[in-house]
């Protein structure tokens, strides 16, 4: 086994992931997409073979497909596109693969497309023992868990649901930093999903209308009333900013804080917001949905947290470089949507 050395510990950059990637440590079906690697991960895609199952599983110290021969209820052909059903739970072998080095462990997040249209994915390995981590030494196949809450999708080989970020050693916390949500940004202060829309394409960006999957919210008295089971975009009240040299998974809240869950799309790449990459400005989305009781949400109140990681070396490039959807963002639906 091929071990990975690192003067420092900390999150990978892209020179390190191509790095990994030439020396066979990351493999994949298909050729790998030019735009694949990001400033501080990799995005990963389905490839033409999925489950629905009955019920979502850790793998314990089973193969995934071992253990999906137990809940599986029919094997589903992506290949020409397909709908995955709202309410129902799926799980997509992917194209990449890993042998990672000795030193490196792996991390994988929703990417923020995914998250804000409400779609919950996580990855699954091997043997694995938690959804999302990736074991030092892990070598064998990625599966994703897919679960539409809100609206049917439909996916094909490609589609990027989720991304990996890689690192050495053990990082440090560099800061964590609370995060208040905007409720006095405009006449306009969230969007809440639709329960009865039509299928979201997630390769066709800019294809839909928002007006039919998306209800905009106004305040009442300053402050907006979560219902339970619902789904929510809104906006942070603070500008976010990612140092070039560092990177930041924005983290659940603690449920002694309200009676609601923020997070879906957790990694924030070096360079965010920043004016070295004309970011200036950018708020952090946030995706919400409530538990079993309305919650008043006030303007500035903590819903989440970000935890700030430092890179191994500063990335040869940064977020939004080469374009981005969501830099410079204030209250943002997804890139599959016109603007509002």
């Amino acid at each position: 086994m091929h071990v990975f050395h690192s003067v420092r510990s900390g999150i990978l950059p892209c020179q390190s992931i191509e790095t990994l990637i030439a020396g066979g440590a990351i493999t994949s079906d298909t050729p790998f997409d030019a735009d694949q690697v990001q400033p501080a991960s990799l995005d990963l895609r389905l490839s033409d073979v999925a489950w629905r199952v009955r019920a979502s599983f850790l793998p314990g110290r089973r193969k995934v497909e071992d253990r999906i021969a137990d809940v599986a209820m029919h094997t589903i052909d992506l290949s020409d596109g397909v709908v995955l059903e709202k309410g129902c739970v799926y799980i997509a072998r992917l194209q990449e693969r890993l042998a990672l080095p000795k030193g490196l462990i792996a991390r994988a997040n929703p990417k923020s497309s995914t998250g804000r249209v409400d779609v919950f994915v996580r990855l699954l390995t091997d043997a694995g023992a938690s959804f999302d981590d990736v074991d030092e030494g892990y070598d064998g196949p990625l599966y994703l868990e897919i679960a539409p809450q809100t609206f049917s999708i439909l996916v094909r080989p490609g589609t990027r649901l989720n991304q990996l970020r890689l690192k050495a050693g053990e990082p440090p916390k560099l800061e964590t930093r609370s995060v208040g949500v905007d409720l006095q940004g405009g006449e306009v202060v969230g969007f809440r999903g639709r329960r009865h829309a039509g299928v979201i394409d997630l390769d066709n960006i800019d294809g839909h209308d928002p007006r039919d999957f998306w209800e905009p919210l106004t305040l009442r008295r300053g402050e907006l009333l979560l219902d339970p089971g619902e789904f929510y975009i809104l906006a942070s009240s603070d500008a976010v900013e990612i140092p070039v040299d560092q990177a930041a998974e924005m983290t659940p809240i603690d449920p002694s804080v309200g009676e609601f869950r923020v997070h879906y799309a957790g990694f924030f790449d070096p360079g965010f917001g920043t004016d070295e990459a004309h970011g200036a400005g950018s708020k952090g989305v946030l995706e919400v949905r409530t538990h079993d009781t309305p919650f008043l949400l006030e303007h500035d109140q903590i819903v989440a947290r970000l935890v700030y990681e430092p890179l191994t070396e500063k990335p040869t490039r940064l977020y939004g470089e080469g374009g981005s959807h969501y830099q410079k963002q204030g209250l943002k639906l997804s890139k599959h949507f016109k603007p509002w």
